[in-house]
């Protein structure tokens, strides 16, 4: 039987793992995550926030000029991080990229009460998307607002949207919890008391509407609110993995910001040796054909015991 959880003994968790995959992750150093790439799955590290923030605007960009009206493309992008967004306004407005052909997918959005949460809500993700990059675009060269993607508590038009255009690339960041986008693990109950969701059943879960991990909410609260976590809506809709695996590329972004030095090399390990298990869901993308891992190299940090 597989071990409780250590910080939410009613979920399912990457604390469940063997104690064997947790403690190599452990010993791995910032060179040894370089040295886990392999065909499928790359790793890049970058030495500023600069160049960092600013590779990641220009997978935007890259998408985006693939755009054609016989081939619309587009990009399905994240809120954490954010502080790419208004570098991607900057580069478009600069380089006068006319968007009309582009399309953006919001990966996810809050839900209160069944319904997603408006563009007044303070933790919004459409607010910031558009607060952040597009109200920032020229408006003579902003995509069409039907080109815009937002998930919505009646998912038949997000869902339908990814057959519109082809998504180039996919960017993330990785949470706490170890996922992408809201894609969490779930309760240790029912069918899945005693296992996690086998890897090929989650990955079938289209867009849809969860219910976050505990640990979810805390790094929420910590990262977006000040720690006050009774403002942190405990559902969400998140784009799934049955989208995700239709984008060509998937990119995730580690500034060291939004998870740990442990959790990074957690995940990175479990992607190179392709060990997918739905407790830890961003080890499922071991299985997609082109993933692409990127760190801020001083973001990395270490997993030496240290007091503070």
């Amino acid at each position: 039987m597989r071990p409780l959880s250590k910080v939410a003994p009613g979920w399912w968790d990457y604390t469940t793992l063997d104690r064997a995959i947790l403690d190599d992750a452990a010993r791995l150093t910032a060179d040894d995550l370089l040295g886990l790439a392999r065909p499928g799955f790359a790793v890049r590290f970058y030495d500023t926030l600069e160049d960092f923030y600013l590779a990641e605007a220009l997978e935007y960009i890259t998408a985006w000029r693939q755009a054609t009206a016989d081939a619309p493309a587009g990009v399905c992008g994240p809120i954490g991080p954010t502080e790419q967004l208004p570098l991607v306004a900057r580069l478009v407005n600069e380089l006068e990229l006319d968007l009309r052909h582009a399309h953006f997918w919001a990966m996810d959005e809050w839900v209160v009460d069944g319904r997603e949460v408006g563009e007044d809500h303070p933790l919004g993700f459409r607010r910031a998307n558009m607060a952040l990059c597009f109200d920032r675009i020229r408006p003579e060269l902003r995509m069409p607002a039907a080109n815009l993607h937002f998930p919505a508590a009646d998912l038949t038009a997000y869902r339908a949207s990814w057959q519109q255009a082809r998504c180039v690339v996919m960017q993330g960041g990785q949470g706490e919890v170890k996922h992408w986008a809201f894609n969490d693990p779930p309760r240790r109950e029912g069918r899945y008391q005693d296992a996690p969701p086998p890897p090929e059943e989650y990955r079938r879960l289209a867009t849809r509407i969860v219910e976050l991990h505990p640990i979810t909410l805390i790094q929420n609260a910590r990262t977006s609110g000040g720690g006050v976590v009774q403002n942190v809506p405990s559902q969400a809709l998140t784009v799934g993995p049955a989208e995700t695996w239709q984008a060509e590329k998937v990119s995730i972004w580690h500034a060291g910001r939004h998870d740990n030095p442990f959790g990074m090399r957690l995940t990175t390990l479990m992607i190179s040796q392709r060990i997918a298990d739905s407790a830890v869901p961003m080890s499922l993308l071991a299985d997609h054909p082109n993933v692409q891992f990127n760190f801020y190299r001083p973001g990395i940090g270490t997993t030496a015991a240290e007091m503070h």
